[in-house]
């Protein structure tokens, strides 16, 4: 007699910060291997655009992670997902610690620390079993770097709290990823030629021998959504600066 074969749902993925950059590469990525994916972000001709780039079957949704209700309405949309992915970033606070700018390191947390944890905290409530959160965080938090005390706080306040989170919220699966230096849209507040030879002197420095780009991290966050036997991990995609700083 024969089976009837019952075809399975596809997985369903929300990407916060999918406008751009990393998150726009990890939605193409989930999207072309069958999940139906929301991207969500503040401006919605970002989107608008995003969702063009990708060229697929992929939602939009506009939401600031700092607005719960805001928050609450996607997932409300989205009901019961797989895979959560927080690229949300915000303004960086660079500069040596004696001049730092304590006032704008407190909006930097606002806007990446803070608004990631409430995404992380509202997603809780609509994962799947053994679906997964990715958190995406920054090489800065677990290297010295001058100048970079303030993203490395920012990113290191999300990234020690990655273990108590994957045994909190198992069988969820918690990760973070934590980039280097990646060529994407984020560095675009430094004047051009200043910008251009800032990547070409840092790729130089790099045991690859080239600068990352978007497409480099969206991949290995893809593997960690996909692999059931990874949590509570953080994983470095730097280019091996990690080796030299």
């Amino acid at each position: 007699m024969d089976k009837i074969k019952q075809k399975k749902s596809p997985k369903v993925g929300v990407v916060f910060g999918g406008s751009y950059g990393i998150g726009e590469a990890t939605a193409k990525l989930l999207m072309e291997g069958g999940t139906k994916v929301t991207i969500v972000g503040r401006n919605a001709e970002r989107l608008a655009a995003a969702a063009m780039r990708i060229n697929g079957n992929v939602q939009i949704a506009v939401a600031d992670a700092l607005d719960r209700n805001a928050v609450l309405k996607v997932f409300e949309a989205t009901g019961p997902v797989d895979t959560v992915v927080i690229c949300v970033a915000g303004v960086m606070a660079i500069g040596l610690f004696k001049e730092l700018d304590l006032n704008l390191l407190r909006t930097s947390l606002e806007e990446k620390t803070i608004a990631q944890l409430q995404v992380a905290q509202v997603a809780a409530q609509y994962m799947k079993p053994n679906g997964s959160i990715t958190f995406v965080t920054a090489g800065s938090a677990g290297a010295a770097i001058s100048t970079a005390a303030g993203p490395g706080a920012v990113s290191g306040a999300l990234e020690c709290l990655i273990p108590t989170l994957a045994l909190e919220l198992a069988p969820v699966r918690v990760n973070a990823v934590s980039p280097g230096v990646i060529d994407t849209a984020l560095w675009d507040f430094i004047p051009d030629e200043t910008r251009k030879s800032f990547l070409s002197n840092h790729a130089a420095n790099l045991a690859v021998g080239r600068i990352g780009q978007a497409i480099d991290v969206a991949e290995v966050i893809e593997l960690v959504t996909r692999c059931g036997f990874i949590t509570g991990s953080i994983y470095q995609v730097n280019g091996g600066s990690h080796l030299t700083t």
